[in-house]
């Protein structure tokens, strides 16, 4: 079975609606967790921040709040070389890939309802893929479950042949250590997309940094809606 943790990125005013995701065999989820765990203590004995301190992408590579509580938060470049570190831990995690798509929300087109239909497209895709390949899977979202579309995207699988099984598990990001990577994961892609000139840094770090393990090519994938 192929565990796939999604998270979303992008913003109304820049009409990009981004998902990015992690996959990886439920097989070697011990494994992977573990590498991840690994890295936190390293990362905490180097910097002093605090292992189960929540990794949000937005707001630590932006340099807001205070992972450490010491002079090391106000340099952003410590932060940049944290995410560095970060997508690293990623690509190299046992068994594991990645993936992002995105879609430019057209004028005239209710942004919400497009990021519905661009999660919809996603579980549609992956499922197909995982028909091929003669998998199952299932899906770890960030959030609490509170929004109906994402589990509606899933019930319009056709039941008797979706290989993506059940609706999708939802998780709290600060819970878990693999949506916080899978929060990353988007936001570069975001980034890759965006290329805001004052986030120059940040404009490569997917196809530089996750490029190699991406399953669907070095760099984001558009996808249209209906």
């Amino acid at each position: 079975m192929r565990l796939f943790y999604i998270d979303d990125s992008g913003a109304p005013q820049s009409k990009l609606i981004v998902y990015g995701w992690i996959e990886l065999q439920a097989s070697g989820w011990n494994a992977a967790l573990q590498h991840v765990l690994d890295w936190r203590h390293a990362l905490h004995a180097a910097t002093g921040m605090p292992t189960n301190y929540e990794l949000h992408a937005t707001t630590f590579a932006n340099g807001r709040g205070r992972p450490t509580g010491t002079d090391w938060d106000r340099h952003k470049a410590h932060r940049s070389a944290v995410m560095v570190d970060a997508f690293h831990t990623v690509s190299t995690l046992p068994t594991a890939a990645v993936g992002a798509v995105f879609h430019h929300v057209s004028p005239g087109r209710h942004y919400h309802a497009a990021k519905a239909e661009l999660y919809t497209g996603l579980v549609a895709t992956l499922d197909a893929r995982l028909t091929a390949e003669g998998e199952i899977g299932m899906i770890i979202m960030d959030g609490d479950g509170t929004n109906p579309s994402y589990r509606q995207a899933h019930r319009e699988l056709t039941l008797a042949t979706r290989s993506m099984i059940e609706d999708p598990v939802f998780q709290v990001s600060h819970m878990s250590q693999l949506i916080q990577l899978s929060d990353l994961v988007a936001y570069a892609a975001y980034q890759h997309i965006l290329q805001a000139p004052t986030k120059r840094a940040m404009w490569n770090w997917y196809p530089d940094h996750l490029g190699e393990v991406s399953i669907i090519g070095r760099t984001p994938q558009p996808m249209d809606l209906p």
